[in-house]
Formats: structure tokens, sequence, C-alpha cells
């Protein structure tokens, strides 16, 4: 049978989601505390891969399995042998015609940024932080000039692997609310380090380094070099995974504000 699984986990205690040979990553994780509930090997495929450091509170993977338990027991009992820094938070049974990858439609990923002249204590590792005062308005009309189906060359790393550097980006949602910017990222899928570095661009429109028109530039230009600095992971979240209503899943994403944190 084929199971689709939800969970969130803290990015800071692993390697990134993809397996390693060191055993480092949240999938080989996830797929020993699954190992576990079912008495046998277990591989997974998820939605989507996430960079060391990044968290996520919505993932959604799939695997397949002849063990049958209870689907409680895919939530409480991998639970058990999980580390603290991750949880499975629903299991469902899908049709073999489903797949945590190519059936998402869309992908939400949630920056949170920390602007105030100290680094964060309370928060440490789990929002961005930038020092000098940040201008949400110019912020947002930048972050308009992105929206669309584009090249986004000058805003993906050199180790990017996709085929492709043309990503349809459907939405920004950038809102201040008192000292933590939250900026939220819809689209069909990534390149890598495109979302930090989005965000690292927006900064520098923020700070007044450069005028709004500048990021379309960057855009044009498709030159990695043109664009800011990767910004920290630290403040990432993969933060909705959407799929058609036909497979009735349960809801992959919420809200995320800093008193949940």
């Amino acid at each position: 049978m084929r199971i689709a699984l939800g969970l969130e986990y803290d990015g800071r205690g692993f390697c990134g989601w993809q397996s390693q040979a060191r055993g480092c990553g949240v999938q080989d994780a996830l797929e020993l505390g699954l190992g576990a509930v079912a008495g046998s090997v277990v591989r997974v495929i998820s939605a989507g891969r996430t960079d060391t450091g990044v968290h996520a509170s919505a993932q959604v993977v799939h695997f397949d399995t002849d063990a049958v338990r209870p689907m409680n027991a895919w939530v409480r009992g991998t639970n058990t042998a999980l580390p603290s820094g991750i949880a499975t938070l629903w299991a469902k049974r899908v049709p073999d015609t489903f797949h945590a990858r190519y059936s998402a439609t869309a992908r939400k990923y949630t920056y949170l940024l920390l602007n105030r002249t100290v680094r964060a204590g309370l928060a440490r590792g789990r929002v961005g932080w930038f020092h000098r005062p940040l201008d949400v308005a110019v912020m947002q009309r930048a972050a308009a000039l992105l929206v669309g189906t584009h090249d986004f060359s000058a805003f993906r790393s050199a180790e990017c692997q996709a085929k492709s550097p043309v990503r349809e980006l459907r939405e920004i949602a950038l809102e201040r609310h008192g000292e933590l910017i939250v900026i939220q990222f819809t689209a069909n899928a990534y390149l890598h380090h495109m979302v930090r570095n989005l965000v690292g661009s927006l900064v520098y429109v923020g700070k007044g380094k450069h005028p709004v028109e500048w990021i379309e530039g960057v855009l044009a230009s498709r030159d990695r070099s043109r664009a800011a600095p990767t910004f920290a992971p630290d403040g990432l979240y993969l933060s909705a995974v959407e799929y058609d209503s036909a497979w009735e899943l349960p809801t992959t994403g919420r809200g995320l504000t800093l008193i949940e944190l």
C-alpha cells in the first residue's frame, strides 16, 4: 500500500532533507523511524528538499509498504522512534498514483526575518536577522516585479542541478508584524537557494542599497553575480504543499508567527 505522511522538523540538527552517507539527513531519521514501525526497510519520497538549517512545518512524503498497521501507528509509533527535532503530524492511505513530489501543484516557503538592532536570543536559529531598518513598502514593490514565469538563473546557486531555470513564482506576500517581517513565496517549484537569494536581494532594496527597479534588472540579466549574497537559512520554512482536493489529504500548511516559535 502507499501512504502519504505529513511532518514538521527543526532543520538545525540535520544536514538538510536528503539522505546522506553519514546518516545526517532528515530523510535518514524518518526512514529509520518508519522502518521501526514497519519492521522492514522503508524509503520515502518528499514533496521538496530543504537545505541544511532550513525548517519545515508542512513537509509531505509518501512511501510504499507491505506492513499493515493502523494509520495512527505511522504517526504516534514513528514519533517514538524519531529524534526530538522531527514529528509526524498525520498519515493517510492514498492510491498508488499519488506522488508526493509530482502530484503537488504548488509549494509555499515562509521566511521569518527579525528586523531590529540586536540579534535574536529566544528565537535563535528560527528567524533570520537584519539589523538596519527595512522599508517594507519598497520591498513589496520590488517583490511584485518578480512574480510570474521567469528564468531565475540570477537567483540559483552554482550547485543547482535543475534542468531548467524557469519557474512560475505565483505570489510573494510580504508583511511587517512589529519587529518581524514575514515573507511568503508560492511557486510551482524552486531552484537551489532560490528563496534565500530572493530574500537577500529584497533586503538590499529594503535597506536602500538599490532602487526597486534594480531587482528587475537582476532578474533579466540571468547573472547570479549581480544579485545579493545568499541569506541565512535560519528563518526559512517549507510551510505548505498544495495538492488537488481529489486526494483528500489533511491540511498541509498553516501560518507562522513569532509567538508560535
